[in-house]
């Protein structure tokens, strides 16, 4: 009973860590200050040792210790996990991005706005794995190209019929000059930012390698920034 209830204890922690880091960008958890909301925590923590403690006392002197030991070991843990929330964030989404290329990374600021980050891809373009019509597409951000553009088959996945399509506009590529149709999509997502209704390009089949999230994306959004290895696109 007492091992079912320690580990039970020890769930608790973690969950209380993995919030605050979750909520870090928010700047609370459950409507309390992460600050208060840390201090809660830490103080609860140190009653519990207290407790395990007094409990403790009946107890062999040694398994006591020990108890009190493994609870302050726990405290120091999560003050720590606190503390270096920012540096965990960045970890976590390092293996994210390292394990699926172009995973856009989401969360919400001190104002309230949703923050997506992106990272560099090998091929040195800022890449994103983006969701058309609830299709996933690898898409290139290009900063060069007026309106988003998807590729034929990257169409077809986001259920638009492109037989039916009229390839009647000249655009320019990285492959040179093609032609491609005007289609309005449903829903445009990266990460949490979403856009309905969004007029898009559609390259003829065969033309275009890699589909394109354009500026008419980027110009919707409150701001974005480059840093380093990273874009960070704010709505």
């Amino acid at each position: 009973m007492r091992n079912r209830l320690l580990w039970f204890l020890l769930g608790a922690i973690g969950v209380a860590l993995i919030l605050l880091i979750a909520n870090n960008d928010a700047g609370s958890t459950f409507g309390i200050g992460n600050e208060k909301f840390g201090r809660g925590v830490y103080l609860a923590l140190w009653g519990m040792v207290i407790a395990a403690g007094v409990v403790g006392s009946r107890r062999l002197m040694g398994n006591a210790a020990r108890d009190i030991a493994i609870w302050i070991a726990v405290v120091f843990v999560l003050i720590a996990g606190f503390q270096y929330r920012y540096e965990l964030q960045d970890v976590a989404y390092r293996v994210t991005a390292g394990l699926i290329p172009g995973s856009p990374l989401s969360s919400v600021d001190g104002k309230g706005r949703n923050v997506v980050t992106l990272q560099k891809l090998d091929n040195g373009h800022f890449g994103v794995r983006a969701d058309v019509n609830g299709a996933g597409v690898s898409m290139i951000v290009d900063t060069g190209a007026t309106r988003t553009v998807l590729t034929a088959d990257a169409a077809s996945q986001a259920g638009i019929d492109i037989s039916k399509l009229d390839y009647n506009l000249p655009v320019m590529t990285a492959n040179g000059p093609t032609q491609a149709a005007s289609v309005t999509i449903d829903e445009l997502s990266v990460g949490a930012i979403k856009r309905r209704h969004m007029a898009v390009l559609v390259a003829a089949p065969g033309s275009l390698g890699q589909s394109l999230l354009g500026m008419n994306f980027i110009n919707s959004l409150a701001g974005f920034d480059m840093r380093g290895d990273r874009m960070t696109l704010y709505d």
